[in-house]
């Protein structure tokens, strides 16, 4: 019996993996932690690769959060409030890869790699920005829809 469980788990997680990226979430949590990725290597191939720190957090946390979303995690765990932290990882998100960018663009003369990191990070912080727009979107509808109608009685 236990062989069964462990033959359906993987089916299981691959199906949750192909759903959610399906998913307007889904696939804006896996573009930005592909783009991470390249960014990461571009920032890592570079003469200055202090900024690594920034693709490094920002796919961790990413990847958190897809994983957390894909399993359902956030209808289990209660104590955090998963909307409104999906909000602030995403503003800080592109505001870091937004400001970190433009220097390593500004900076950059004579170093491709740094450069290509500096694009794809206003790549990328253009994609959270998106991001944190649908979540403010998704926070929006939400408070409409649990508001009731206003009681005029004095």
């Amino acid at each position: 019996m236990a062989a069964d469980t462990t033959e359906t788990s993987p089916t299981n997680f691959v199906e949750r993996l192909k759903t959610y990226l399906r998913t307007q979430k889904g696939s804006i949590l896996a573009a930005e932690i592909v783009l991470s990725l390249i960014i990461l290597i571009c920032y890592a191939a570079s003469r200055y690769g202090g900024y690594t720190a920034v693709a490094i957090c920002e796919m961790a946390i990413a990847i958190v959060f897809f994983c957390v979303f894909m399993m359902d995690l956030d209808k289990q765990i209660k104590v955090v409030n998963w909307v409104w932290s999906d909000l602030i990882r995403a503003f800080t998100g592109a505001l870091c890869y937004i400001i970190t960018s433009l220097i390593c663009v500004i900076r950059g003369a004579g170093d491709g790699a740094l450069i290509a990191g500096g694009v794809f990070g206003l790549i990328a912080g253009i994609l959270f920005a998106y991001d944190t727009y649908t979540i403010y979107l998704q926070i929006k509808s939400d408070r409409s829809q649990t508001a009731g109608p206003a009681d005029e009685r004095v």
